[in-house]
């Protein structure tokens, strides 16, 4: 089982950036992705975006593309999610994940969760 630590989150203006980071340990057997969801209140957990860790292959949600970038940093385990030209309806708790490495449908084998960050964005 792997576990996920995020940090970064808080509270930054439209307009703004952040930048999450998700350190992973223990097992990782069989989970080479990694990647991002959030959840708004009274809304369903979407994923955000996704990479492969063997590849650096790269996925985004429509609504983020050109704004936020995953990235990751093997030597620490850690990815990570530059956030720029926020909007509040970006505001939101962000969940890591570590997923099998299934390409663009990695966020449907999500094997382990992040406890969340909080992200809010004020107008």
């Amino acid at each position: 089982q792997v576990q996920l630590v995020e940090s970064g989150g808080g509270l930054v203006q439209a307009g703004g950036s952040l930048r999450l980071s998700c350190a992973a340990s223990g097992r990782a057997s069989g989970t080479y992705a990694m990647g991002w969801f959030r959840q708004a209140p009274g809304k369903e957990r979407e994923p955000v975006a996704g990479i492969m860790w063997s590849t650096d292959s790269t996925y985004y949600e429509d609504s983020v593309k050109g704004r936020f970038t995953i990235s990751r940093d093997s030597a620490k385990n850690t990815v990570y999610l530059q956030m720029n030209s926020l909007k509040p309806e970006d505001s939101a708790v962000y969940y890591c994940a570590a997923a099998s490495p299934y390409g663009s449908t990695w966020y449907k084998f999500v094997k382990s969760w992040g406890q969340g960050t909080q992200v809010t964005v004020s107008s």
